[in-house]
């Protein structure tokens, strides 16, 4: 191989293993893992798959065949990913099979026959067919803020920028991929350093991790650009460091999932032909990664253009229009769903505390992940603030009773509700959200436009709550503690 593997990713059996058991030890500790037992009940298993265990591609080409999707081409690079090219399913469909009748599925023989391996990739599958429920998301990785929120929400809606299904304004990172053996993934880390997680409804695929302690390895000496290809030729002289990188390998079976935390660095093989679901996602434990990842691109982006600030009308606006367009959100949109998020959590945890007058409410595993929530968002702003992020940064204000009016923000909540209700096993957690929106938040500021007024407000709700709680303030001391 010319790599260093040292070890293999751990594989469990995930009917086994309870929420926070896969909360403390992986989702924490950032740790990925293999596991089983999720995906017996899963439609796509069915209807996606042939009783030879084979990708049913008639069934995509009758069912689907109009969905216009993006393919990579394997063969060729553009830039650092592959090239890639429009098409329908039906046309996909048919290049694969013709592929796999001159027995080149492999790859091994497509300069032969001038046909490049296809790989269908990021088919917003969920948004495009709602109706046909091809699968549930397991519980383990239910806590999603990023595709709850765009369920409700559109990331970046800046008129300059904003087209209906462009990557800026992605309506959701809820993926199918469907690839003949041989398709692959160049080596990469996940957008916006989320977590992902990656389902094979069938076939297999040989994963190659980096751990994030040993990411500068495969940069070259300026840190900006990363190898392309793990096994092709690279150059010492480019990449001094990448012969000491010591890699995990993980072969994924079907009917198995694979979790991907943040910053890992991994390339993909498709040793079958393959058809995987892939969820894209971040949440308390990992926002500060995609905090890190989006100041580390708007220092690059600044820098980028530097030399015409003085000729710039409004140089900092230019940036983040910048930084909208190569990460797929600014300053502007991450407060804007942070602070989102915080009022949804405030609700929340108003409602359970409505629900469960005793004093002991704040002990429930319900009321534990929503401080956690909050105490990360709270961190996260205090990390904006500190670097200067001001309010014409985020171009953001929130008028806290206008949005607790908004139907999109409703919807939001509900959503909210049911996840967490789900994941905590609370079927008396109702979503009538009618008596939490009638929070008094009279005697506090009505609007939030910047870091701190998003703190302040945190801290006030951590008060009002605690107010009424035990001696011992579980709420703020949390707060402290963070």
């Amino acid at each position: 191989m010319g790599i260093k593997i040292g070890g293999q990713i751990e594989k469990v059996n995930g009917k086994e293993m309870n929420y926070s058991e896969f909360e403390r030890i992986y989702l924490a500790k950032n740790q990925p893992v293999v596991l089983s037992g999720l995906m017996d009940d899963w439609r796509a298993c069915n209807d996606w798959v042939t009783k030879q265990g084979q990708p049913n591609l008639h069934f995509f080409s009758t069912h689907f065949g109009i969905s216009k999707v993006q393919v990579a081409d394997c063969d060729t690079r553009d830039f650092t990913d592959q090239k890639r090219v429009e098409m329908s399913v039906s046309e996909f469909v048919k290049h694969w099979l013709e592929n796999s009748t001159q027995g080149s599925s492999d790859g091994a023989n497509n300069e032969a026959n001038g046909m490049s391996v296809l790989y269908l990739k990021d088919w917003h599958f969920v948004k495009e067919y709602p109706e046909y429920l091809a699968y549930r998301t397991p519980q383990t990785f239910c806590d999603d803020w990023l595709n709850l929120y765009l369920d409700s929400y559109r990331m970046h809606t800046e008129p300059d920028t904003y087209q209906k299904d462009n990557e800026i304004s992605c309506s959701d990172y809820r993926f199918v991929y469907m690839g003949a053996k041989g398709s692959w993934t160049p080596l990469h880390a996940d957008v916006f350093r989320s977590y992902s997680w990656s389902a094979n409804v069938c076939g297999k695929k040989k994963w190659l991790f980096l751990p994030p302690s040993q990411h500068h390895l495969v940069f070259n000496r300026n840190l900006k650009n990363c190898v392309y290809n793990i096994f092709d030729d690279v150059s010492e002289t480019n990449f001094p460091g990448f012969k000491k990188a010591i890699w995990l390998e993980c072969t994924q079976e079907q009917n198995e999932i694979i979790f991907v935390p943040s910053g890992w660095y991994h390339q993909v093989l498709n040793l079958e032909d393959t058809i995987s679901i892939n969820h894209n996602w971040f949440n308390a434990y990992n926002l500060s990664w995609v905090w890190d990842l989006l100041l580390r691109d708007y220092n690059e982006a600044k820098e980028y253009i530097e030399d015409i600030r003085d000729i710039c009308d409004d140089f900092e606006s230019l940036c983040q229009r910048n930084l909208a367009a190569n990460t797929g959100m600014n300053f502007f949109d991450f407060f804007t769903f942070i602070s989102r998020f915080a009022l949804a959590i405030v609700v929340q945890l108003f409602h359970l505390h409505r629900d469960n007058e005793n004093s002991m409410w704040n002990s429930s595993s319900a009321a534990q992940h929503l401080v956690l929530n909050l105490v990360s968002i709270r961190n996260i702003a205090i990390k904006m603030k500190t670097v200067g992020v001001s309010a014409a940064d985020c171009g953001f204000f929130m008028d806290l009773k206008e949005t607790l009016d908004d139907p999109k923000f409703l919807k939001f909540c509900m959503g909210l509700c049911q996840t967490y209700g789900m994941i905590h096993k609370q079927t008396k957690w109702s979503c009538d959200m009618k008596k939490a929106l009638m929070v008094d938040f009279g005697d506090y500021g009505s609007s939030i436009s910047t870091p701190e007024d998003l703190v302040k407000f945190i801290d006030y709700a951590a008060q009002k709550l605690g107010g009424t709680c035990s001696e011992e303030n579980v709420l703020l001391s949390k707060f402290d503690d963070g």
